[in-house]
C-alpha cells in the first residue's frame, strides 16, 4: 500500500492460507514472468502453469525458479495430470513435479472420466509428498452436476486430502459454476457454501463480473483463480474497494447515503 486510506477491509498477509489469487500463466516467457511479479508483488499468490503448457514451455525451469524465489507457489494445471493418467502413466507425472521440485499439485477429472474411488486414491497417495488441490466440475459444456453432488464430491476430495477444491469454470467462465453466458449459478454456489467452508474453496473466476459477485457474496478474502496475468492488480482493487464496481462495498453506510449518485428527481 503507497499510502494509509480509511475503510479499506483488512486483507490477509502473504504467505496467504485464505483470500487467495491463483494466477493463470498460459506460456509467459520468462522476462514476461518477471514483468507480472515485478507489477503484482504481494499480490499474487499462486501461479498454474495452465492446461499442458509446461510441456513445450521454453526454459521452464528458469521461471519456475523465479517464482519461487519470489515466494510464489506453482503447479501444473490439471490437464496435464489428466494426459499423463490418460496414459497410464502415474508415476511419470509424479516424476515431472519432482523434476522441477514443486510442492504443489492438481488432481483433475475435466476432461476425463475418472472414479471417485480412483481421484480420491490420486489425492491420498499424492497428498503423502505435496500439497493437493483438487478440481471439481466439468469443463464440457451442457454437462450438469446436482448440488448435493458438486457438495459430496468437495467434501470427499478435502476427507482424502485436498489443501483446496477448485470450483471449475475453465479460462472462459461459461461452465461449472457458471453459465454459458457468464452469470453465476447462485442456487448451486449458496447450496455448496452451506455444507463447504468458503476458505477450502477457490472458485475460478476469470471474469471481472464473477469476481464482483465472490467479492460482494463471500468478502475481500475470498479465494479467486484463473484471473488474467494482466488482471491481479485489477482485481486487488476490487477487492478493496478501489473501483467502481465494489466501490461502496466497505464504505460506512452514513458515507455511502450522502455519496451514491441517484437519478434526477422529476
Amino acid at each position: 500500500m503507497n499510502h494509509d486510506i480509511a475503510h479499506l477491509p483488512e486483507r490477509t498477509a502473504m504467505p496467504r492460507k485464505d483470500g487467495l489469487t491463483m494466477v493463470m500463466d498460459k506460456g509467459l516467457s520468462v522476462r514476461q514472468a518477471e514483468d507480472l511479479i515485478e507489477g503484482s508483488k504481494g499480490i499474487v499468490d499462486i501461479v498454474k502453469l495452465g492446461f499442458g503448457s509446461s510441456l513445450i514451455t521454453p526454459n521452464l525451469k528458469e521461471k519456475i525458479d523465479f517464482y519461487k524465489s519470489n515466494n510464489v507457489r506453482v503447479y501444473f494445471g490439471g490437464t496435464l495430470f489428466e494426459a499423463f493418467i490418460a496414459r497410464n502413466d502415474f508415476d511419470g507425472y509424479r516424476a515431472f513435479i519432482d523434476k522441477y521440485q514443486l510442492d504443489l499439485c492438481e488432481v483433475s477429472d475435466g476432461s476425463i472420466l475418472i472414479s471417485t474411488d480412483a481421484k480420491c486414491e490420486y489425492i491420498h497417495q499424492l497428498a503423502k509428498d505435496y500439497t493437493v488441490l483438487s478440481e471439481v466440475g466439468s469443463k464440457e459444456e451442457g454437462i450438469l452436476i446436482s448440488p448435493n453432488k458438486w457438495i459430496k464430491m468437495m467434501t470427499t476430495e478435502l476427507e482424502a486430502g485436498s489443501w483446496k477444491v477448485i470450483a471449475e469454470a475453465r479460462e472462459s467462465g461459461t461452465v461449472g459454476i457458471y453459465r454459458p453466458n457468464g452469470s453465476a449459478h447462485s442456487v448451486l454456489i449458496n447450496k455448496i457454501l452451506n455444507k463447504v467452508k468458503a476458505e477450502n474453496i477457490i472458485w475460478e473466476a476469470p471474469k471481472k463480473a464473477q469476481q464482483v459477485y465472490f467479492i460482494k457474496l463471500i468478502g475481500a478474502n475470498v479465494n479467486l483463480g484463473n484471473i488474467a496475468t494482466d488482471e491481479a492488480i485489477a482485481l486487488e482493487c476490487l477487492r478493496l474497494g478501489l473501483r467502481g464496481d465494489t466501490f461502496f462495498q466497505w464504505l460506512p453506510e452514513e458515507l455511502s447515503e450522502k455519496l451514491i449518485q441517484k437519478n434526477d428527481k422529476e
